[in-house]
């Protein structure tokens, strides 16, 4: 099995840049499309479907939530047949889903809709997992930290080019952007048609089971952390709008800059720090670096509300600076132990799994944020970087744990046996 391992990290060192380029392009375009609708989707479905906001969040949460059962068997489907058709699959899917949107009149019909589009976007989330497993090349780590760049400006540029169509306002805007991003979908799919390789189903242990992934606590227990942290992407999307709007004098335009200082970061730092994260040791460590920095970025948000208004913008675009580059170590972490916790013939299904907890804290994360934390006002914003601080605590410890369940020879859930950390820079992406 180890000679397996390495034939296999041999194989992905001497792999063509093509296929890396094809799924980079691909992503890129379907997230450009995510970022024309997502930043008009709340007003569309108010203002022209003229749906009540609170039905529109009733729906979305359905959606959410019964979206996350397609991860582990869309997983499996792809560690069974090839990661390339289950991703096609759920492009050419979303493209339906998301260009029927302009057809709804009723709540009933936006949470089929919306249900289907997410049970679609969760089995592409597994099977683009296991893609970039196998598209990972010597340097997985930057391949990643790459992607994810590239991702991020995608969904920048998607941003900007739907702040047209709210200016104007109409009907026919909106149902453009809609269809946009069906066309988006549509056109990753033809990249990923032309530009990906069929990747075949790596071989699998007897021992193999649909649901070994849920036997792996090392992973399970990583898996519940980096859904607990991903409060943090809400924190800045949500909350702190919510805190400059009802509780500084900061004016309007800060909210703005706030999401452009977010995405800047982001895009500027994602490759050179997600580069140097390879091991899963390396990722325990950027997981607890990502809680201290968020431990001093809530605070900082949380004082906006007790300075002059000239002073809040300032002060709140230092917070997302700090907030930001935890991201980025956040980030590099999920991909270090994500990917590389994960055995190769089941990436599918684990990628499956871990894209359900992100999915779960995400889904919590409103609630979360908009109740405990603004319910308590400043005491809130120390408790919650608290608890990002304790939760990345236990990033390097969960990540020994996850080592030495991995020692050569050593079967973890059914899955094929791990090696040391030497050996754990990811022969996956």
């Amino acid at each position: 099995m180890i000679g397996k391992r390495a034939g296999l990290r041999m194989s992905n060192s001497a792999a063509p840049s093509g296929p890396q380029r094809a799924l980079i392009a691909a992503s890129f375009v379907s997230r450009v499309g995510n970022g024309l609708f997502n930043t008009a989707a709340v007003l569309y479905f108010t203002l022209v479907v003229h749906l009540p906001a609170t039905q529109v969040g009733v729906g979305l949460t359905i959606a959410g939530l019964v979206g996350l059962l397609a991860g582990i068997p869309a997983g499996n489907l792809a560690d069974r047949y090839g990661p390339r058709k289950v991703w096609l699959t759920a492009l050419v899917l979303q493209a339906a889903t998301m260009a029927a949107f302009v057809l709804i009149h009723d709540w009933v019909t936006f949470t089929l809709i919306a249900t289907l589009d997410r049970l679609a976007a969760t089995a592409g989330g597994a099977a683009g997992g296991a893609l970039i497993a196998r598209t990972g090349g010597e340097r997985p780590a930057a391949f990643r930290a790459r992607l994810r760049t590239f991702v991020n400006l995608g969904v920048v540029l998607g941003t900007l080019g739907a702040a047209f169509a709210v200016t104007v306002d109409t009907r026919s805007a909106y149902t453009a952007l809609i269809l946009a991003n069906a066309a988006s979908f549509a056109c990753a799919a033809l990249i990923a048609l032309i530009g990906l390789p069929d990747y075949q189903p790596l071989p699998r242990p007897e021992e193999h089971h649909r649901w070994a992934v849920l036997s792996d606590r090392p992973f399970v227990s990583f898996t519940a952390l980096y859904g607990a942290m991903g409060l943090q992407y809400q924190t800045v999307s949500l909350l702190l709008p919510i805190w400059l709007s009802a509780h500084t004098d900061a004016p309007r335009w800060t909210v703005a800059a706030v999401y452009a200082v977010n995405s800047g970061v982001c895009v500027l730092l994602q490759s050179r720090i997600g580069s140097r994260v390879e091991t899963p040791r390396q990722g325990g460590r950027a997981f607890r670096l990502a809680g201290l920095l968020f431990l001093v970025s809530c605070p900082l948000m949380a004082l906006t509300a007790d300075v002059p208004a000239w002073i809040a913008p300032g002060l709140a675009v230092l917070a997302v600076c700090v907030h930001s580059l935890g991201e980025v170590w956040e980030s590099s972490a999920g991909f270090a132990l994500g990917f590389g916790l994960a055995p190769d013939h089941a990436q599918g299904q684990y990628q499956g799994f871990f894209g359900i907890g992100f999915g779960a804290g995400q889904a919590l994360a409103p609630v979360v944020l908009t109740t405990a934390v603004l319910g308590l006002g400043h005491t809130g914003w120390l408790l919650l970087g608290a608890f990002f601080a304790a939760l990345g605590a236990a990033g390097p410890p969960v990540a020994a744990w996850a080592q030495r369940t991995r020692r050569p020879g050593h079967d973890t859930a059914g899955a094929t046996p791990a090696r040391p950390d030497e050996a754990l820079l990811p022969d996956t992406a």
